[in-house]
């Protein structure tokens, strides 16, 4: 007789408290021990509500109507008390430092066992069993504000693994993290994965790393329904047309596989099929490809001087034969905050109507850099200058008037009750007429997919909601620069062109943007300029092209799989004809403009 299945959901439907639409409808599914279910779907289709509702923090932290059942472990979530429930489920989320609550790494992984009233000697022993196997036992004693992003990432999943439940959920685990950290935590992950008597439920966009894991995937459609069920490789190869017109991901493999598909008729070769969904999946199926693979013509570059950008003294550095005047400039800026310097001495200059993207592991001083030049976080005077102004003395008006800053937590920046006010702060504080306020509101809640949640409350959204919301927020007031952090992490791939889709169209109309991301596929395609953060300092800037040739920044693996005479053809979806930038092979030499980052 099959075992019961440790997680079963009926006839679901969740409808949050000011919401006129659920946000997941009549999904019913049951998950077994030793499953991995990657669950899917395009932002704002209910995610990480139902992982949400699967822990029992819905109904019992968060208000919402909810009809239909969920139990754990034979507990219905809806009348048993999380304490009790708290030993069946256990969730990680997306952000390590909101889920640390003491002052040792020992400490934290001990917390919910000590509420939870075990007796001493089994929490000690719980304790160290779990961090022993998420590789932290020697740093027991250490603070865990010690620990990488990757590292307090494991120590949450040590924490949940403590407590011996057997449904482990994880809400996007890795967004907030560098590909080290996103690596630790997808090894620490394929440890524990395939129990006999446990089971996950991982909620995340990077699909190269979940793949590795997941027996499983659930797809959600917009409307918050399941679409797809089955197992996970089935359902991505059969159903990725349909996955991608829902505007969710697909792995890098296919996407590059799909792209290469709508070129190779040009070549007179077969499509590649069936659909790769792993590097070397991909190699394997473009063997041959080189040979027919067309010559591209390159440009030469003296001196590898492609294009003007981003340079930092004392740093490796690329520059322009003849450099325009910076829009942005920094000049032996220190910061120190409550610790030791985080950024050391750093120079920089950064051109106007140029995308920049600012890269390095978690903890080099990514943010507190961006920070600062948005006059978030003070900067000594007189070592920043912004379109002209000094961050550190201008008023707050005037730096909204020039730049606008969207933060890594969306939830930092909302002030207002609905998403329609939030976005008419900024431009009543300019005392913009109302009609023009209704009628730009108006448009940048079409633009981002947000009509349907003006009268919602900002925090009610869902995570990639939250996000299109702080940045239409900056966006609104029309600043000539645009400074974000993180802005593409928890977005679906619809999101995620319609957001670069829009970087273009604002650069063309000369605003310049800065952006901090881990995201090395957006900096390989879309950064004109790139600079690298290590400990506080830069040490390296310039153009992309030439970071990338010198092997300063990574290739992603799709692109590495793919023979070099073909990775020209591997252009962004969103702009026929453009093409990432290479290290090596027919266009290793080419100019920005002859790689589509210069357009």
């Amino acid at each position: 007789m099959p075992a019961a299945p440790l997680l079963r959901v009926r006839d679901l439907t969740i409808t949050h408290r000011g919401a006129s639409d659920p946000a997941v409808r009549d999904v019913s599914f049951d998950v077994h021990a030793g499953e991995v279910v990657l669950l899917l779907g395009p932002s704002g289709s209910g995610k990480s509500t139902l992982a949400l509702a699967l822990s029992g923090l819905i109904p019992h932290s968060l208000d919402a109507a909810v009809s239909g059942s969920v139990s754990v472990c034979g507990h219905d979530v809806a009348t048993t008390p999380i304490a009790t429930l708290s030993s069946s489920v256990s969730t990680v989320f997306q952000d390590p430092d909101a889920q640390i609550v003491t002052g040792s790494v020992l400490d934290d992984a001990a917390f919910a066992l000590e509420n939870l009233r075990f007796p001493v000697a089994e929490v000690l022993a719980r304790a160290e069993a779990a961090l022993r196997r998420m590789g932290l036992w020697e740093r027991r004693t250490e603070n865990p504000d010690r620990l990488s992003g990757g590292g307090k990432q494991r120590l949450a999943i040590a924490s949940a693994l403590a407590t011996g439940s057997p449904v482990l959920i994880l809400d996007e685990p890795t967004a907030n993290l560098d590909p080290q950290g996103t690596a630790d935590v997808h090894a620490a992950l394929a440890d524990i994965a395939g129990s006999e008597e446990r089971a996950l439920i991982l909620v995340e966009h990077d699909l190269d790393a979940a793949l590795e894991i997941a027996t499983r995937a659930i797809v959600l459609d917009a409307s918050g329904r399941i679409a797809f069920d089955g197992p996970a490789r089935r359902i991505l190869r059969e159903h990725a047309e349909e996955i991608l017109a829902l505007g969710a991901w697909l792995p890098s493999a296919a996407l590059a596989a799909r792209r290469l598909n709508t070129r190779l008729p040009a070549l007179a070769t077969a499509p590649i099929t069936p659909l790769p969904l792993r590097a070397e999946e991909l190699a394997v199926a473009l063997q041959g490809l080189e040979a027919e693979a067309p010559t591209f013509e390159t440009q030469s570059t003296p001196a590898l001087a492609p294009d003007s950008g981003a340079t930092a003294t004392g740093s490796t550095e690329f520059r322009a034969l003849e450099a325009p005047d910076p829009i942005i400039t920094v000049r032996g800026l220190d910061i120190a905050r409550r610790r030791p310097l985080v950024l050391r001495d750093v120079d920089l200059d950064i051109e106007a109507a140029s995308v920049t993207a600012i890269i390095g592991p978690n903890g080099a001083g990514k943010t507190t850099l961006v920070q600062a030049l948005a006059g978030v976080v003070t900067p000594p005077r007189g070592r920043i200058s912004v379109d002209g102004i000094d961050p550190a003395t201008a008023s707050p008006r005037t730096l909204a008037a020039h730049i606008g800053f969207v933060f890594q937590n969306p939830e930092h920046q909302f002030i207002a009750h609905t998403v329609f006010e939030e976005l008419a702060h900024g431009l009543r504080l300019r005392r913009t007429p109302p009609a023009e306020i209704d009628e730009r509101v108006g448009a940048m809640l079409e633009r981002f997919g947000l009509t349907g949640k003006a009268d919602v409350h900002p925090f009610l959204l869902s995570g990639g909601e939250k996000r299109r919301l702080s940045v239409s927020t900056a966006l609104i007031t029309r600043p000539r620069i645009l400074v974000l952090d993180e802005p593409t992490f928890g977005q679906d791939r619809a999101r995620t062109q319609e957001l670069l889709a829009l970087f273009r169209e604002l650069r063309a109309e000369g605003t310049t943007i800065v952006l901090v991301t881990h995201d090395m596929d957006l900096v390989i395609q879309h950064a004109t300029r790139t600079v690298l953060v290590e400990d506080g300092r830069i040490v390296a800037a310039g153009a992309t092209s030439a970071l990338v040739r010198d092997a300063l920044i990574p290739l992603p693996a799709a692109y590495l799989a793919v023979p070099p005479e073909l990775r020209a053809l591997l252009g962004d979806d969103a702009v026929a004809g453009s093409a990432p930038i290479v290290g090596s092979g027919a266009i290793a030499g080419a100019a920005p403009e002859a790689t589509g980052l210069g357009s």
